[in-house]
This record gives structure tokens, C-alpha cells and sequence, in this order.
């Protein structure tokens, strides 16, 4: 990830951060799916969308920390 999209995600509020969260697990969801069922050509997709709802939920956790 870019850090102009890091510098992006900081940005977002907390509604909009669990939006975006719950929008990736959604979709690692099908990707999985996808996968079992053997429709899945680029299986790197599940790593990267596994690094991108760790960094979001890293960010959520900062904001509830510095909202304490």
C-alpha cells in the first residue's frame, strides 16, 4: 500500500473506517468463496485484502485509544 493511500485511510472517520472495514470483510468473504469453488484465478488477491482490513482495524483501534 502507498503511503498516499495510508495518508488517505487516516483520514476517514470512524463511521467511515467501520464502513470500509466491513466492505473488505465482504468482499474476502467471496474471495474465499471463489477459491473453494475454484473460480478464483489470483489467489494474492486474499493476502492483500487480509493487509488491508489489518491496517484499517490498526487505524479504528488508534482513533478509539486517542478517543479515551
Amino acid at each position: 500500500m502507498s503511503k498516499k493511500k495510508m495518508k488517505d485511510l487516516k483520514n476517514l472517520s470512524a463511521q467511515e473506517l467501520l464502513a470500509k472495514t466491513r466492505e473488505i470483510e465482504a468482499g474476502l468473504f467471496q474471495t474465499r468463496m471463489k477459491k473453494v469453488t475454484g473460480q478464483l484465478e489470483n489467489q494474492a488477491v486474499i493476502w492483500q485484502s487480509r493487509k488491508e482490513l489489518a491496517r484499517l482495524k490498526t487505524l479504528m483501534s488508534q482513533a478509539q485509544a486517542r478517543a479515551k
